[in-house]
């Protein structure tokens, strides 16, 4: 499989290279219009960069190959959705901004999960300082469709407009929405617009990466975003509109009949399940806490479990008082569910994620492009706690969360010192 992926991502760069017609949507930098430039960030749930590689995303490689692409981004751990999401707006990892998981709990705020509404908006689960924040304190417009966390008052504070997420929302209706915003007068203009799009990871969570299903699925995405580009060039808002593209994670393949029963892990008696998925958190029942250990903590045959403050450095986990007191990592490949979910599991090949960052499998993508970036650019592999002080540094904003590393997407930008608008005001 790793062999497949090392060609596939290389067949990409290599359509990116041979390729070189111009965006006919994408004015040239020396063409910008000036004043205040918008931000727009798309993110793509569950792309991995083979997603990138079939074909299928004329509109998204156009934009790679006429702007800046990394040849991966790695997701921070564990890689989930709204724990990376997070990551990307903050600077954050998950164990410092405290969305730890996709589910979790907290002793004074109880349980969540993301089907949970209330606690999804409430603020006070949301630490850090996303920068839709920091924007609205400096004055800065900001418009956010579905973004995760956008939905909360995160130190009391939301985007100038924001949406519940609503997966029936047309692609249509969001990308009128969005190409909207950015195409307003200066004045009501947002100069930070976040969009989501779920449906990526919802196909290659039922039929595998690489699945028909899932190329569809990028088809659909990816002519939404060429429907963008074009509305944001008759509007004229291109020119004065950066774009960047991200996923949060990528996608491994599971196939079928590799899955394991939670209640085989560990006796419900001796320890609750706090953390579902592919990283499972695990709460010794009390009086219990011998016995939990001695039947979860090492290695098994499709996973391995620790204390929280023994996992492994590189993963910058298990400080937060959110985490679970036993941590288990599935092997890539390898699901693990209640046994009653197991049995209503449709048969065949499924795709999950939450696998250690570092497997090839769940590697996201970076693509950005408009009048701030260089053209042409491929990037080495980056981190995605550094997109956060680039997006900053783009609205002229100092940054807040300081995990990543502020020069490390520098290459990617024109002038680097003098990007926060069209006249020249750096980001300081």
């Amino acid at each position: 499989m790793r062999t497949a992926w090392r060609l596939s991502v290389a067949a990409w760069l290599l359509w990116l290279a041979a390729c070189a017609h111009p965006l006919p949507h994408a004015p040239a930098p020396d063409d910008a219009a000036t004043g205040p430039r918008s931000l727009l960030l798309v993110s793509l749930d569950g792309v991995h960069p083979d997603d990138l590689a079939r074909g299928d995303t004329p509109n998204i490689d156009r934009l790679a190959r006429e702007g800046v692409h990394a040849r991966w981004m790695s997701p921070s751990y564990p890689a989930l959705t709204f724990p990376n999401h997070y990551t990307i707006v903050t600077g954050l990892r998950p164990d410092r901004h405290g969305i730890v998981h996709n589910t979790m709990s907290d002793p004074d705020l109880g349980r969540f999960t993301l089907k949970m509404r209330d606690a999804v908006g409430d603020g006070r689960w949301w630490g850090g300082e996303p920068l839709w924040v920091t924007a609205e304190r400096a004055g800065l417009r900001t418009a956010a469709l579905a973004w995760p966390g956008s939905e909360a008052a995160v130190q009391g504070v939301r985007p100038d407009r924001w949406f519940l997420f609503d997966e029936t929302r047309p692609i249509d209706e969001r990308i009128r929405t969005v190409a909207g915003w950015l195409s307003e007068p200066e004045d009501t203009r947002p100069r930070l617009a976040l969009l989501y799009f779920e449906h990526p990871d919802g196909a290659a969570h039922a039929h595998g990466p690489g699945s028909p299903q899932l190329r569809a699925a990028m088809r659909e995405v990816d002519a939404a975003i060429g429907r963008l580009l074009d509305e944001l060039g008759r509007s004229g808002a291109a020119a004065r509109t950066d774009i960047v593209i991200v996923s949060d994670h990528g996608m491994a393949e599971v196939p079928a009949g590799q899955v394991v029963a939670i209640e085989d892990m560990v006796d419900p008696a001796d320890a609750v399940l706090v953390s579902a998925g592919q990283v499972l958190g695990f709460r010794p029942q009390a009086g219990r806490e011998a016995d939990a250990e001695r039947r979860l903590l090492g290695r098994h045959a499709h996973w391995q479990c620790w204390r929280r403050h023994e996992l492994p450095a590189r993963w910058h986990y298990g400080r937060h008082p959110r985490v679970p007191p036993i941590v288990c990592q599935m092997d890539p490949g390898w699901d693990a569910l209640p046994r009653e979910h197991i049995a209503r599991r449709p048969p065949g090949t499924r795709g999950s994620h939450g696998y250690d960052p570092a497997d090839p499998s769940m590697r996201a993508v970076f693509v950005a492009g408009g009048p701030s970036f260089r053209r042409g650019v491929a990037l080495p592999p980056i981190d995605n706690v550094d997109v956060y002080p680039l997006l900053a540094r783009l609205l002229g904003l100092q940054p807040v969360g300081d995990d990543g590393d502020p020069r490390a997407l520098l290459p990617a930008l024109r002038e680097p010192g003098e990007v926060a608008d069209g006249t020249g005001t750096p980001a300081h």
